[in-house]
């Protein structure tokens, strides 16, 4: 089986925390530092002229395989962005004696506006080319710049039920379906099937990389199915002022697409973007040609690209033991 990038990456973990933060050189108390979500809440209410938030981490590399003679210059930087700003920031990490990376990233004030997320990549040079990746982090941190506490915005719902015995009659209709997607309500809602047998199973298994592999894949097509249900949902119910101009919505939709329309209309500020999909989804005119654009950030936020690039490398590596 082919591998999806031609040279050789890693199969193991790529894993970082962030240990310590500043703001304006003053330490965050700890609360607002969540090891366990992953995110740094850098609460703006009682202090709204900062200029610069300092984030102290440490990451850990699979070192057996680094120590392989197929890669030559191993470097591991931290990259920060946000997509509503379209910013990005790298920093080098250096490597400590007792085998972690370790430094420090500066996020500018005014250079974001809502939440940054921060990721680890490890490049190497590979059959002498420099500068490729050969491993990301798979868990990685939100730097959140309006919340007062470190929680990710769990604004979905997931339900476990059958479709076909259980007690929502609506469901029984999509009784073959593995999992439906439901954005009427309040809050999105992830309806999955204990009726089709395996699939919520899989997505709780901790097994073997293979097991893991697959159930990232599954995760993330799941995910591209509820980005793109959402984002239909939130431009469906656009409200317009009395010039007709639509009105940003409130919630998860507002957040949806925020998220999403800096792929969909990348050239166009927000404001202008969202003015572009009301229109041609009203006017029918040009919504049709949108809706790779739609795929394309649905699949972007749902990270299929990297799931299915693990699921590749997973099964190739379990090709080559074979033969």
């Amino acid at each position: 089986m082919k591998a999806l990038v031609p040279y050789a990456t890693l199969v193991g973990e790529v894993a970082f925390k962030v240990t310590a933060a500043k703001l304006d050189g003053r330490e965050l108390p700890l609360e607002m530092i969540s090891q366990q979500e992953r995110v740094v809440a850098v609460y703006q209410a009682e202090r709204r002229d900062w200029d610069e938030a300092r984030l102290e981490l440490r990451a850990n590399l699979p070192d057996t395989e680094l120590g392989s003679s197929r890669w030559g210059d191993v470097t591991c930087i931290a990259v920060l962005t946000e997509g509503v700003t379209n910013t990005r920031t790298v920093r080098h990490l250096r490597r400590s004696p007792g085998g972690s990376w370790g430094g420090s990233i500066t996020l500018a004030r005014d250079s974001y506006r809502s939440r940054a997320e921060l990721s680890v990549y490890v490049v190497a040079t590979v059959d002498g080319v420099a500068g490729r990746v050969i491993g990301i982090s798979e868990d990685d941190w939100i730097v959140d710049l309006v919340a007062r506490t470190p929680v990710r915005q769990r604004e979905i719902r997931f339900n476990e039920t059958d479709f076909r015995d259980g007690e929502e009659d609506w469901l029984r209709p999509f009784k073959d379906a593995p999992w439906l997607v439901e954005t009427s309500g309040e809050m999105p809602t992830v309806h999955l099937n204990t009726g089709f047998e395996g699939v919520v199973q899989l997505l709780d298994s901790k097994g073997s990389s293979l097991e893991k592999a697959v159930r990232g894949v599954l995760a993330a097509q799941i995910a591209t199915d509820t980005w793109t249900a959402m984002f239909h949902a939130a431009v469906s119910d656009l409200e317009t002022d009395e010039d007709g101009a639509p009105q940003w919505p409130s919630g998860w939709r507002d957040s949806v697409l925020r998220t999403m329309l800096p792929d969909v209309l990348p050239d166009v500020s927000a404001a202008d973007a969202l003015w572009e999909i009301h229109s041609r989804r009203a006017e029918s005119v040009g919504w049709s040609e949108l809706q790779s654009r739609i795929q394309y950030a649905a699949s972007r936020r749902a990270r299929v690209a990297k799931n299915l690039g693990n699921a590749i490398r997973v099964l190739d590596r379990s090709d080559e033991g074979a033969s």
